[in-house]
Order: structure tokens, then C-alpha cells, then sequence
């Protein structure tokens, strides 16, 4: 049995939370939050969960956990993994790895220096949807994989830490481009490397809220020769958006996540739907079992066996510094208006 430390109390951190329910060999035994009152509540809802902190340092001492999970803003990460890696745990953190592809390298130093086990927690390659999709990509049914284009859309994050581009580091496409280009990294293969970007991305709706993008296009040019088109939004109404069509040289394959068997429409609120949903009657398009459907349950299974075979996971921080990088080339073309060569900073 693997022992979990689950750093963070807010939407992300609960969601890893129900995830590891479904986890058999691992079990959640501590849990940090800054206000203890928060860190208890969650102990409540998806416990019994033994030790609750408000010191990270204190919850990464704690002899009866093995793997930390880090479910904090993006400001917070590098603090959090060094403190993991400096006491010999093993560590998950969620997306985007880092603010910067230079951040994100001084996580990986970290872990590697310190020869700890790391998980990037990238869900959207975990999502039954996208797996599925993959395996037939890789059986060869749509023959050569030629083109994608993936969106990811919601009407706007739901914590205020999201909307400071200053201190996050970026707008909707560090927050949601992070998912559709590691997507397409997991498509047309790591070693078919994004050499160059071109971007554009504007605050069309949000501009009371933030002065980051919240409507973002980036093209991802493979060294295969293969085009990736991302869209990441922050203004779209109704829910979550999130979409994959990928054309091969024999096909193509679609996917749509947010898509469900469930739907009606509804006069009295029924209680909780799907994540931003804006509105509780009308039309309504509820997501069963949403920690399953998005893939958080499956990458915390994966993220667990790995760790305890010792061998490394599909998605490591080596991933997420690759990904910083090509968000890194994309804000690049966003102010200069031209194509951008991706540099690595590992």
C-alpha cells in the first residue's frame, strides 16, 4: 500500500482526492492545506484521512507517506517539489508543470538531483476518450497521422489566482494549451519533437478579470512535417469543451470529452452537473463519474503502479519541461507576430 500525501484543498486537490478512491494500492494519509479548517473538511468528505497540515515540510516528514501529490497554483510548484525532493519522496505535480520552461528545468534538476521518483499529472492523456482514440492511432487505422486539432474551452478558471497572468504566468493557453499540446505530443510521438510555433492570443471577454489571454490559437510544426492546431478559450459558455480531431492519410478519428449520455432539460436545480456549467436548469448536459471521464483516476492508478515497480511513469517532468518550452515559443509569437523556433531549457 502506497501512502499519499495530498498537498492542496481547492478544486484541483479534491479532484485528485476522488481519483485515488479508485486507486486499490494506494491510500491517502495526509493532506496540507494553509487553513487547517480547509485541509479538514477535505479529510472529512474523502476520508478517513490520518494526518491533516498546514506546513508542507511537516506533511513531507511524515514517515507514513511515500508519494507526495502537488495540487497548488503555479506559483507554488517549484517551492513544493523541492521540499518533497529534499526529503526523499517521491512527487506528482499537476499542470502545467511550471510558469516558464526555465522554471519548469529547475523542477526537474531537483528531482533528478535528488534521485526521487516524478509523475507529471497531465490528465488528458489518461481520459478513456483520448486512450481509446490513441490505441487505434497506433494500430495504424487512419494510416499515417497527418494533422490534429484539439480544443479546450470553459467560460473561465474557478479560482481568483488563475485570473493574475502576473503571477500565474500566463492566461488560458499555459492553463488549458498545456493539455492539447501534450496531446499532441502523445499522438505523433515524442520523438517527433515541435520545432516551431505560431500564436495569437487576445483578453476578448475577461478584461475586468485579467490581463492575460483568454482566447488563445497556437500551429505546432512537428520535425515530421505534421501540423497540430491548438485552441484554448476562457469565453466559451455552457461547460466544458473538450475535442480532438485527428486525419490520417486513411481516416480520421474524433473525440469529444465533453460529450454525454446524460442530457435533459430541467426546470429545478438538480444539485451539482459538471465543472463550469454557468447554469443549473434550461438544457443540461451532466458528466457522470467526471474524475473517470477526464482521466484523473487513471493517471493517479498509472502514477501509482509506476511508483511502486520503480519504473517511470508515461508522463515525467522531462514532459512537462518540453511542454513549458513550446508555451514558452507561443507567447514568444504572441508578441512578435511571427513563427518561433522552440528552444529547450533542459
Amino acid at each position: 500500500m502506497i501512502g499519499v500525501g495530498l498537498v492542496g484543498s481547492g478544486f484541483i486537490g479534491d479532484t485528485y482526492a476522488d481519483a485515488l478512491q479508485d486507486v486499490r494500492n494506494a491510500e491517502l494519509v495526509a493532506n496540507y492545506s494553509r487553513d487547517l479548517a480547509r485541509a479538514g473538511a477535505l479529510a472529512e468528505k474523502w476520508g478517513p484521512i490520518p494526518n491533516q497540515y498546514d506546513d508542507i515540510e511537516a506533511l513531507c516528514a511524515d514517515p507514513a507517506v511515500d508519494l507526495v501529490v502537488v495540487a497548488l497554483p503555479n506559483e507554488a510548484h517549484v517551492g513544493a517539489v523541492a521540499i518533497a525532493a529534499a526529503a526523499g519522496k517521491g512527487v506528482v505535480c499537476t499542470k502545467p508543470l511550471a510558469r516558464t520552461g526555465a522554471e519548469a528545468a529547475e523542477m526537474l534538476r531537483l528531482v533528478t538531483g535528488a534521485g526521487v521518483w516524478h509523475g507529471y499529472a497531465e490528465s488528458s492523456v489518461f481520459s478513456p476518450n483520448i486512450a481509446k482514440a490513441h490505441q487505434m492511432v497506433q494500430a495504424g487505422a487512419i494510416g499515417k497521422l497527418l494533422t490534429m486539432r484539439a480544443r479546450e474551452a470553459h467560460s473561465g478558471p474557478h479560482a481568483p489566482h488563475f485570473w493574475d497572468a502576473e503571477t500565474a504566468g500566463g492566461g488560458a493557453l499555459l492553463d488549458m494549451g498545456c493539455h492539447t499540446i501534450e496531446s499532441a505530443r502523445h499522438f505523433f510521438g515524442k520523438d517527433n519533437a515541435i520545432t516551431e510555433v505560431f500564436a495569437w492570443g487576445a483578453t476578448l471577454a475577461h478584461a475586468d478579470k485579467t490581463t492575460g489571454e483568454d482566447t488563445a490559437i497556437a500551429l505546432l510544426k512537428f520535425d515530421g512535417g505534421q501540423l497540430a492546431t491548438v485552441e484554448s478559450s476562457w469565453i466559451e459558455k455552457g461547460g466544458m469543451q473538450l475535442r480532438h480531431e485527428l486525419v490520417g492519410s486513411a481516416g480520421r478519428i474524433v473525440t469529444d470529452t465533453a460529450s454525454t449520455p446524460v442530457w435533459g432539460f430541467i426546470e429545478n436545480p438538480a444539485g451539482y452537473l459538471v465543472e463550469k456549467a454557468d447554469a443549473d436548469t434550461g438544457w443540461v448536459y451532466p458528466v457522470p463519474e467526471e474524475a473517470r471521464a477526464y482521466g484523473f483516476s487513471q493517471e493517479m492508478r498509472h502514477f501509482v503502479d509506476c511508483f511502486a515497480a520503480g519504473k517511470p511513469p508515461i508522463e515525467t517532468f522531462a514532459d512537462g519541461v518540453v511542454v513549458n518550452d513550446i508555451l514558452d515559443a507561443c507567447y514568444a509569437s504572441m508578441k512578435s507576430g511571427s513563427w518561433e523556433k522552440v528552444r529547450s531549457s533542459n
